[in-house]
């Protein structure tokens, strides 16, 4: 028993310190968004702010009135909001479709979705350019399909496990009552699936507000700008970075994933759980 909880103390030190180490950059960036400017790029930099370094909101105000803030936060909303939800319903039906007929489409189907997993972005970023450019993708208002076809992988592996624990006798018997398909999805399927949607919701949004590569591949830099695109091509007057206010910029960035996150993380362990009951 002691030998157990000794090594219980143990592993609980080691991984306190990987935690700390890990937050250590995010609190870095959090205090020197309170500092003045001339002292973030000093040796001071990794002090905690005083009465002679403190800027107070000031990094915060020039942060949200800086040109494109308000324009880059509707576009990455916006490309969230769309994406995600897009991802949710499609990925879910296509889910139900793949556990429900068993056949070698929906066998095919599951298995390019499982592989696209497998597949590293950078090995079809290039061609994935010029196809967004024929196809007109290359706006904050259609790029949610590239997402979708991005985030489809994930999303139908996480669906496909929770359908298979859910009673097909269930839906049969809306079916006996007179319900189409369409109407057992949206009034059976659908609320049965509350768990893995929040997970993969929360997953998908973190993964689709963060993203900076995709949105800089597609995306005209000069028309359209992210968030975190706004952060790369931060510039103060005469083209000179501001390191106070993109401080401030990145944990106002930062702030909202964490929140959602931390909001939705039990729905997580909870739905990735009922995902693994059978399959």
């Amino acid at each position: 028993m002691r030998d157990k909880r000794g090594s219980g103390l143990g592993w609980t030190i080691f991984f306190s310190v990987i935690c700390a180490l890990y937050m250590y950059p995010i609190v870095m960036v959090v205090l020197n968004s309170l500092k003045q400017e001339r002292f973030i790029s000093t040796s001071t930099s990794f002090d905690l702010p005083t009465a002679e370094t403190f800027a107070g909101m000031e990094n915060y105000i020039k942060a949200i009135q800086s040109n494109g803030f308000l324009e880059s936060l509707f576009y990455s909303l916006f490309i969230t909001i769309s994406s995600v939800a897009l991802i949710l319903l499609c990925c879910s039906m296509c889910a139900w479709y793949i556990t429900r007929v068993n056949n070698w489409i929906s066998k095919m189907v599951y298995m390019l979705c499982a592989f696209s997993m497998v597949v590293p972005f950078q090995m079809v970023m290039f061609t994935l350019s010029q196809t967004a450019d024929k196809l007109d993708l290359n706006t904050p208002f259609n790029i949610c399909i590239i997402y979708l076809g991005f985030g489809a992988g994930l999303a139908v592996f996480m669906f496909s496990g929770f359908m298979k624990s859910i009673p097909i006798e269930i839906e049969e018997a809306a079916m006996i009552d007179g319900c189409s398909p369409l109407q057992t999805y949206f009034k059976v399927v659908f609320p049965i699936l509350k768990p893995t949607m929040i997970s993969v919701g929360v997953l998908e949004t973190m993964w689709v507000w963060n993203d900076y590569l995709l949105p800089t591949l597609v995306l005209d830099i000069k028309k359209y700008r992210t968030i975190p695109m706004l952060i790369q091509y931060f510039r103060g007057s005469y083209g000179r970075v501001e390191m106070g206010p993109m401080m401030a910029c990145i944990v106002l960035t930062v702030l909202p994933v964490i929140v959602i996150y931390l909001l939705g993380q039990k729905h997580i362990i909870k739905g990735v759980l009922a995902g693994a009951v059978k399959g």
